[in-house]
């Protein structure tokens, strides 16, 4: 049943840029999941993000929220701000409501966490309809900075940079999930808006200290996000992803 909520207010490799995944073929869009430890709806959607995130043709995002806490269990990934961003995006896709597992599909449409298949098809639908990644993005590494570039295309964006860890493992000892020990992938820890894309070839730096983790669990994604106003996010047009250390697995 999915959970849902009423409307209120080491070395550094394995880039994925330019649209293109790490087998050269383009990209397929942007997965953002909305999640919670305490939810008994969402490990089957969690699973799910993990094998987004092994087939290596999305950028694959979760977002950990906190309102499910009450229930008896404080989410260790969770933050205010991952909540917010869930609650945006519901202003901006005109619903009264949010749930987990809740997808965000390139910032334009929702699924169920948890189904692949309707994931999938409106991720190829958005493709064929020029509602894709259109503008290619590129992450790479070189000495102690992360370069990022932007190319041209249509429009005007922002340049956001969100954080996350690869890799966590958290055994639920209360709520829904009691006695559970699950595994998390590209859990986000922190967003950044870095700048601002206005049709023209951008590039920015970032200092490579921002992967730094000395376990080689971090990692990085770039979006570029239109807006629909100040504090309401819009449509996904480019993304690439950075992550520190080899491909791990569990």
């Amino acid at each position: 049943m999915i959970r849902r909520l009423a409307l209120t207010a080491g070395f550094l490799g394995a880039v994925c840029g330019a649209a293109m995944a790490d087998d050269g073929k383009a990209l397929k869009g942007v997965v953002e999941l909305f999640t919670s430890q305490g939810c008994s709806s969402c490990p089957p959607a969690d699973a799910a993000l993990k094998k987004l995130v092994d087939e290596g043709d999305v950028v694959a995002l979760a977002y950990h929220v906190d309102y499910w806490n009450y229930l008896g269990w404080a989410d260790t990934l969770a933050s205010k701000e991952n909540t917010e961003r869930q609650y945006a995006y519901a202003r901006m896709l005109g619903r009264y409501g949010v749930y987990t597992p809740q997808a965000i599909l390139n910032g334009r449409d929702h699924a169920n966490g948890s189904d692949l298949q309707a994931i999938r098809t409106r991720l190829q639908a958005m493709s064929d309809g020029g509602k894709g990644l259109l503008v290619p993005v590129d992450a790479s590494i070189g000495g102690d900075e992360i370069s990022i570039k932007v190319g041209a295309g249509q429009g005007r964006a922002n340049v956001v940079v969100v954080y996350f860890d690869r890799a966590k493992v958290v055994r639920v000892e209360k709520g829904e999930n009691s006695g559970r020990e699950i595994a998390y992938w590209h859990a986000v820890r922190d967003i950044q808006t870095i700048g601002m894309w206005e049709g023209k070839p951008e590039q920015f730096t970032l200092p490579a200290s921002v992967l730094m983790d000395g376990q080689g669990n971090s990692g990085c994604a770039v979006l570029l996000q239109s807006m629909k106003d100040k504090e309401t996010p819009g449509a996904i047009i480019g993304a690439a992803t950075l992550l520190a250390g080899p491909q791990g697995k569990l």
